[in-house]
């Protein structure tokens, strides 16, 4: 224990001494700027089971600053954050495996009887998993507004087992996502068109998807290994 904290020190020392940020820890400008950590690198704080008044017992793993999906330790179901947003710009790190499916939920209403229905920023391994090839003209794809809107074709996604970021903003109805610094899409929420979307897509049932003024943040249990860290959000 002893030898991998002093590790542990050691490799956060030399990622100061070269300009490289630490994960999990917020920069003096961000803090400038009103960022907060949404997960602190090292507890379940702030989190619960999307269905649950709890974390998970299962599925779901910390260690050295990595929060991570782990199917082989049992289904542990989608996490939501304990607070609700509005206007937001929200940052998360994550790393696929292949053939890896997973996706990031916001405006999520957990009192629903679905409770882990939001709109989603999809996470897929486009190349092998099925799903890229499913829903209309690649809306089921990596960064997209899952089964809405595709993100552009030519985002920048890194190889599976790196890491991504994904950024979503959204301020009153517009809502933009991000991949890698670059915008991959925008809508406007509750307009004509994002209503027509909806009566297009598995949602079609639900009339006022997505529309509420507040939500929670949600990580999804999908049954693949996923990797998250740096998870942070900054109120707009």
């Amino acid at each position: 224990m002893k030898n991998f904290a002093s590790l542990s020190l050691l490799l956060l020392v030399f990622n100061v001494s070269f300009g490289q940020q630490a994960p999990n820890t917020l920069s003096k400008n961000e803090k400038k700027q009103g960022v907060k950590l949404l997960w602190d690198g090292q507890t379940t704080n702030g989190w619960r089971g999307a269905a649950l008044d709890k974390f998970p017992e299962k599925g779901w793993k910390i260690s050295d600053g990595v929060l991570s999906v782990e199917p082989s330790e049992g289904k542990g179901g989608d996490i939501v954050t304990t607070e609700a947003f509005s206007n937001f710009e929200l940052s998360i790190d994550f790393k696929l495996t292949e053939r890896g499916n997973s996706g990031i939920k916001y405006f999520v209403d957990p009192n629903l009887p679905k409770s882990g229905l939001g709109l989603e920023f999809q996470l897929l391994d486009d190349d092998k998993h099925p799903d890229a090839k499913m829903g209309r003209d690649g809306n089921r794809t990596i960064a997209s507004l899952y089964d809405m809107i595709p993100a552009a074709k030519d985002k920048p996604v890194r190889k599976i087992g790196e890491w991504n970021t994904a950024k979503i903003v959204s301020k009153g109805n517009h809502t933009e996502h991000w991949l890698n610094g670059v915008k991959v899409l925008e809508y406007e929420r509750n307009s004509d068109e994002y209503r027509r979307l909806i009566a297009m897509s598995k949602y079609k049932d639900l009339p006022n998807f997505g529309t509420g003024e507040r939500g929670r943040i949600l990580l999804q249990y999908h049954g693949d290994q996923a990797f998250f860290r740096n998870i942070k959000i900054r109120p707009l």
